[in-house]
């Protein structure tokens, strides 16, 4: 059987003993060999057992990653078998993935209903309710308000327009959208 170069072409097991033993470091251009040769079989497994390409993505790289730090913590103890390590890693995370999604299926079949969003969008407002009380506002107060929410004007812009503070503009703003509220809701305006 022919030995593997290791000074041009090592071996995973070589690049697992130099990512071990670059323990106060980091052998970036061994780990990233690693990933280069391990991912694509990872990813593999992924599809098959997973059957999706982004559970597949997502298993690779939490795989080689524990593998990385597995390595640099010096808790793999037989280099020559990292690909056996790899892949006993691939069967745990699959299967805590599928029980996850059992369990939130479970739950969801439970408390589903009660889960559901609750409706969150604000009833239209009463258009001509509206246009009523914008007119009953003094024309300042009104013309603030169509160039602030109409035309998104800042209130710097507004206060050079209107020859006013910005400050000052935000609180005619404040003050008109009060007097709004409390029109379309029904009180005086």
């Amino acid at each position: 059987m022919l030995q593997p170069d290791t000074d041009n072409h090592p071996d995973d097991a070589t690049l697992a003993r130099r990512v071990a033993q670059a323990a106060p470091g980091i052998d970036g251009e061994a780990e990233a060999e690693l990933c280069r040769r391990l991912a694509p079989r990872v990813r593999l497994y992924g599809l098959r057992h997973l059957r999706s390409e982004s559970a597949a993505a997502d298993l690779t790289q939490q795989v080689m990653l524990m593998m990385i730090e597995r390595l640099r913590a010096g808790e793999v103890r037989e280099p020559e078998r990292l690909a056996s390590f790899l892949f006993g890693m691939c069967r745990m995370m699959v299967l805590e993935l599928r029980r996850g999604n059992r369990r939130r299926e479970r739950l969801l079949e439970t408390y589903g209903e009660a889960l559901a969003p609750a409706e969150t969008r604000a009833p239209d407002p009463d258009r001509g309710r509206l246009a009523d009380c914008l007119a009953r506002l003094p024309e300042r107060e009104r013309t603030i308000l169509m160039l602030t929410f109409h035309d998104d004007l800042p209130a710097e812009s507004l206060a050079r327009e209107l020859n006013l503070t910005p400050a000052n503009v935000r609180v005619i703003r404040h003050r008109a959208l009060e007097r709004l509220r409390g029109c379309v809701n029904g009180a005086a305006a």
